[in-house]
């Protein structure tokens, strides 16, 4: 269990953490850097989504080293790979936005929809991949009961807070505005 039980704490981290706190950084209600610079807040949004791709990749660098140090059988569940799915699309995710960040600071509203939506669907597989894991036999074997509706009710519910963010901060705004 040593190394295995790096996997979802590293990827919890990952998820429920940075990643929710790196799109929730742009929030006007509950951002800590509310009132700051849009380039301040792109900076704090970029640096904690490479944290999360780091937290993520050595997540599953580790379940993958556990899994050939037992001989077993890797992407055999719809958990695994919605996992490597959502890692590898986090990493471009990320690429794409340290490439508005660096080369495009003043990106047209329209890129910013883009990476903004995109994020949205990869932050969604995020958040589909650990309720998966969630439905794993070591999961279910460790939280039982309300404990485990409870673990399945915060992806759920932060993915529900952050389609409403991105929602209001680009679709209703552009609407608005037409």
């Amino acid at each position: 269990a040593g190394l295995f039980s790096w996997h979802p704490l590293l990827m919890a981290l990952a998820v429920s953490l940075l990643m929710t706190e790196a799109l929730l950084v742009f929030s006007p209600e509950a951002s800590p850097l509310r009132g700051r610079s849009r380039q301040a807040q792109a900076r704090a949004h970029a640096a904690l989504q490479a944290l999360a791709v780091l937290c993520a990749a050595l997540g599953l660098a580790l379940v993958a080293y556990h899994k050939h140090l037992h001989g077993a059988a890797h992407l055999r569940t719809w958990h695994g790979r919605a996992g490597l799915l959502a890692v590898l699309y986090a990493a471009g995710q990320a690429l794409g936005g340290l490439r508005l960040l660096l080369l495009r600071p003043g990106a047209p509203g329209r890129l910013r929809l883009y990476h903004a939506t995109a994020g949205l669907v990869g932050y969604l597989l995020g958040c589909a991949s650990l309720v998966l894991g969630m439905c794993s036999l070591w999961f279910t074997a460790a939280a039982r009961g309300a404990a485990w509706y409870l673990a399945v009710l915060c992806p759920v519910l932060s993915s529900l807070v952050v389609m409403s963010q991105v929602s209001r901060a680009y679709l209703y705004r552009k609407r608005s505005q037409h």
